[in-house]
């Protein structure tokens, strides 16, 4: 039985207009940033924060009991990944609307009225993002992601298109009411993707994804989880975010991809991951890779058929978009090759 204590806030807003819900991991190191950056935030929007704690082990609770005493803190005495503790933190929410923030990003100070703003615009009202800069550099990474035919994240950076195929979970914004129609993030998921799916089930119902054209927020990408940031003009990531990531990519393009096409892509999709892992082998780079990464990804699709067909017919039972129109998010040239000419093989831990 995993046991949640609630440390209520001091001078809790009555009815507030937005819940920032922040998931925090042994995040001591990020979580002032962060939450110096939302209580800095101009306007006069009302606004409560809550902060699930994942069972760390660094001080994060102390810090966040002393120096933040204005917050939610909801404090899991086992740990249970991303997605659990943000359907927790938004089912204990308030707000009209909600804003899933890493506790390794900061926002802009005008980033929750951009936000606002936005879904107070119907055409622009749905999920919203900002754009995202690197912490380090600040150089924009993306305006939200389009998606390639394998379901891999593609950055967006023109600003002249708004409409995307995702936002990136660390800066997720949209309407507490359209969470729960969707049903938060599978909880089975445990972390990695669940933004991708919540994102394609809401544009499978008509609704749209988009990233707001100012404002933003610094990312330190990866701080929080491990892997996805470059280093030395490598690519660097970890076994674990990379089996979860193959896990759950395919998973959210058998259940969401609407059109019976989806199966011959997912035997595509299984010859490719087939050859990435026996190039990984045979040409030696990380023999590991195939017991930790492939091997699993290989399975799990192969079972895509019989576990996820009834969420697929679910999914695709509440559908409200066109197959053209679900598809303008998507470019053609796969992702992993684009950063393979461009860093070479990944550097896996």
């Amino acid at each position: 039985m995993v046991l949640v204590q609630y440390h209520p806030a001091l001078n809790r807003p009555t009815r507030p207009l937005c819940s920032i819900c922040i998931a925090n991991y042994n995040g001591a190191d990020l979580l002032v940033d962060c939450l110096d950056s939302v209580f800095g935030q101009h306007g006069d929007a009302s606004f409560e924060v809550i902060v699930h704690d994942d069972a760390s082990s660094d001080g994060s609770v102390a810090l966040l009991r002393e120096r933040y005493p204005q917050i939610e803190l909801l404090e899991s005495q086992e740990n249970v990944g991303f997605c659990i503790s943000n359907n927790r933190m938004v089912e204990h929410a308030r707000g009209e609307y909600v804003l899933l923030l890493n506790n390794d990003a900061a926002l802009f100070p005008d980033a929750l009225a951009t936000l606002l703003a936005c879904a107070d615009t119907p055409s622009t009202a749905g999920i919203l993002t900002l754009p995202q800069y690197d912490w380090t550099t600040g150089a924009l990474v993306d305006r939200g992601c389009l998606l390639d035919p394998f379901y891999n994240p593609v950055p967006n950076v023109d600003p002249r298109r708004a409409d995307v195929a995702m936002a990136i979970g660390a800066c997720l914004f949209l309407p507490r009411a359209l969470w729960r129609s969707l049903g938060g993030f599978p909880e089975w998921f445990e972390s990695i993707g669940e933004d991708l799916y919540l994102c394609c089930l809401a544009r499978l119902q008509g609704v749209v994804v988009r990233g707001a054209p100012t404002s933003g927020y610094r990312h330190r990408q990866g701080a929080s989880f491990g892997g996805n940031r470059v280093a030395s003009g490598k690519l660097q990531t970890t076994f674990r975010r990379r089996r979860l990531s193959e896990r759950n990519k395919t998973s959210v393009m058998v259940i969401c991809t609407p059109t019976a096409l989806v199966w011959l892509l997912l035997l595509l999709h299984l010859v490719a991951l087939a050859f990435e892992g026996a190039a990984m082998m045979v040409l030696g780079w990380n023999r590991t890779a195939w017991r930790e990464i492939y091997g699993p990804a290989i399975r799990h699709a192969c079972a895509a058929p019989t576990t996820l067909r009834a969420q697929r017919q679910q999914a695709q039972s509440g559908r409200r978009i066109s197959l053209r129109r679900y598809l303008r998010s998507f470019v053609s040239l796969p992702r992993k090759l684009h950063l393979l000419l461009r860093h070479g093989v990944p550097v896996i831990r």
